[in-house]
C-alpha cells in the first residue's frame, strides 16, 4: 500500500500491551484504514512462525548477530522478552518520520522508555483488555502456548500492566470496534495539532489574515 507523505515531520507512537490484549489485531486493522501510518519491522531473534515472512513481519537475525549490532548503535531501542531479544532501527524509524510518515512502534514498557529518551515528543498508547479473565481467555484460545507459558505470560501480563501510567492514552479493548475507533481517533487528532497542520495551510492561514 502506498503511503502519504507530507512537508512535516510525522509523529512515532509507542504502543504496549500485555500479550493477549490484542494490540497487533488492533495496529492491524488500523492500517487497513489509515495510510499516513506505518508499523516499524522489528528485528528478533526468535525463531520464525508458520505464515511469518523475513522482513514483513520481523527482520529474524542470529543471537550474535544481533548483539553486533546492539554494539553498533543500529537499534533505537532493544530489549529481551521471554526468551528472546527485539529491536528497533533508528535508521528506519528517522527517514520514515523525516518522510511525513507517522510511524507505530510495537514494544514493551521497557522499550517503550527507551524510545521516549530518543523522541521527546513521541506518543505513548497503551491497550489494556476488561479483566484479567478476559485475557487469560484469549492467550488460551490462542491454541499456540502450553498452559505453562500461560501462566508465565499471565504473570508478565500484571508487570507490563504496572506501567500503564508511563503512557498518553489508554484504550481498553472489550469491543474491537470501539477500540480501533479510538485508537484511530489518536492518530487524526495527532494530525491536527498546530505543529503539524499549520504548515500545510500555511497559505489559507495567510489569506485569511490579509
Amino acid at each position: 500500500m502506498q503511503r502519504n507523505t507530507t512537508s512535516t515531520a510525522g509523529t512515532l507512537y509507542i504502543i504496549s500491551a500485555p500479550s493477549g490484549a490484542g494490540k497487533t489485531s488492533l495496529v492491524h486493522a488500523l492500517l487497513e484504514r489509515d495510510n499516513q501510518v506505518m508499523v516499524s519491522v522489528s528485528h528478533t531473534t526468535r525463531a520464525m512462525r508458520d505464515g511469518e515472512k523475513d522482513g514483513v513481519h520481523y527482520n529474524f537475525v542470529s543471537v550474535d548477530d544481533f548483539r553486533k549490532m546492539a554494539d553498533k548503535g543500529v537499534f533505537l531501542e532493544h530489549a529481551q522478552v521471554f526468551d528472546n531479544f527485539y529491536g528497533t532501527s533508528r535508521e528506519w524509524v528517522e527517514a520514515r518520520l523525516a518522510e511525513g510518515t507517522d510511524v507505530i512502534l510495537e514494544i514493551d514498557w521497557q522499550g517503550a522508555r527507551l524510545a521516549r529518551e530518543a523522541f521527546a515528543d513521541s506518543t505513548g498508547i497503551f491497550i489494556l483488555p476488561p479483566s484479567r479473565q478476559a485475557l487469560e481467555a484469549r492467550l488460551k484460545g490462542r491454541g499456540q502456548d502450553s498452559d505453562e507459558i500461560i501462566a508465565r505470560r499471565m504473570q508478565d501480563a500484571v508487570s507490563e500492566i504496572r506501567h500503564y501510567d508511563e503512557f498518553d492514552f489508554l484504550v481498553v479493548n472489550d469491543d474491537f470496534d470501539e477500540a480501533l475507533a479510538e485508537l484511530a481517533a489518536i492518530f487524526k487528532a495527532g494530525r491536527l495539532k498546530r505543529d503539524r497542520k499549520q504548515p500545510q495551510i500555511a497559505n489559507m492561514i495567510a489569506d485569511l489574515l490579509a
